[in-house]
């Protein structure tokens, strides 16, 4: 099997692929990538069992074949020879040849047929959105998953259709992110995608507002089609916690103010807190002002002021700082709304028009000063 192919296509096609192998695995046919060539055109898989990514680029060739390649080996090889076109051979024993002019590569293949088959796609299941909206639902919310395996469905993010609006949840016991985004789908679906697996995805996405991508929903897979990806995702299986409980309809105290002059003054809080120092940041919400603090015995002490559009019953509540940091820095609003409902409840923030997206952050209880 012969065939040539350009050098920066190929290397950009494995970087991406490789996404979806596994660093080290049982099955060291798992570490690699299979190729499939038919005629002018090379498919590309990549398959660690829970996500599984494949693309295709042209090929000059009149012959066809399989075979796989170790990921990295092979990535660093291409990534390396001279730009313009390389001539790859796969000879009858497995040994892949790799050359540009002067400079060639010889690597030990696998035998393609022991690569598992990512699951095919359903084309009557399809769901349409934009590239550019489900990029920043994933990037808005990812945040949020839960880190710990004692919950396993929380180290995903819920996705869940109804009434032609796409809503996608994480929560990990300390704070709560939900993005929605309208799509044209009238069925009514629900499914948890792992957080990691999405967090790959998005690096796929365009930010090009006219460009789309298609989701094919299966009884254990999600499969997503982004330009020339195909990208699949095994489900996570159980129940999602009912998030929906957890969000407060009212509020006692409502607060607009400068998203980027709240950034500011929670990291320069951020300075005094680390492992060994984890105050939290004293917030005093009144007299359309927020005040900040935060002290710690062995560093030091901060106070800071903000103002705001406030109305209703002043408050003092504590947060972890980089808890309330995570979703302001995902939020373009210049602005946002800040609700709360006393000290020991949590607080919501909104956008100042329009439900595109609910943020929950739990207090900590704060010692007497």
């Amino acid at each position: 099997m012969r065939f040539i192919c350009d050098q920066k296509t190929l290397s950009d096609a494995v970087a991406n692929v490789s996404k979806a192998v596994a660093d080290r695995s049982a099955y060291q046919i798992l570490e690699g990538i299979k190729f499939v060539l038919r005629e002018n055109i090379l498919e590309l898989t990549g398959y660690d069992l829970q996500l599984g990514i494949r693309t295709c680029v042209s090929a000059r060739s009149s012959d066809s074949g399989s075979f796989v390649a170790n990921t990295r080996i092979f990535g660093e090889m291409i990534r390396k020879m001279p730009s313009g076109e390389l001539t790859i051979d796969v000879n009858e024993k497995n040994v892949i040849t790799i050359e540009n002019g002067v400079t060639s590569y010889n690597l030990n293949a696998f035998d393609a047929d022991d690569y598992p088959e990512l699951p095919e796609k359903n084309p009557n299941n399809e769901i349409r959105i934009s590239q550019t909206a489900l990029k920043s639902m994933i990037v808005q919310t990812k945040f949020a998953a839960s880190q710990i395996d004692n919950k396993p469905i929380l180290k995903g993010e819920l996705f869940e259709i109804e009434n032609n609006m796409l809503t996608v949840a994480a929560i990990d016991g300390f704070r709560l992110a939900v993005r929605s985004e309208p799509v044209s789908y009238d069925k009514s679906v629900k499914f948890v995608v792992p957080a990691k697996n999405l967090e790959e995805i998005s690096k796929l996405l365009s930010d090009d507002e006219t460009e789309s991508c298609s989701m094919f929903l299966s009884d254990k897979h999600i499969i997503f089609e982004i330009g020339g990806y195909l990208v699949n995702s095994r489900l996570l299986e159980g129940e999602f916690h009912p998030y929906k409980s957890a969000i407060p309809d009212k509020c006692s105290t409502e607060v607009i103010v400068e998203k980027s002059k709240l950034i500011d003054s929670l990291e320069r809080c951020m300075l005094l807190i680390n492992e060994k120092n984890p105050s939290p940041v004293r917030c005093t919400f009144g007299e359309s002002m927020i005040k900040l603090k935060c002290s710690t015995d062995s560093l030091g002490k901060v106070y800071d002021e903000i103002d705001c559009q406030m109305s209703g019953t002043g408050v003092e509540i504590g947060f972890k700082c980089r808890y309330f940091l995570d979703p302001l820095k995902v939020i373009s609003d210049e602005k946002i709304k800040l609700q709360l409902n006393g000290s020991l409840h949590p607080m919501k923030l909104l956008p100042v028009e329009g439900n595109g997206y609910i943020y929950l952050v739990l207090p900590v209880r704060l010692s007497k000063e």
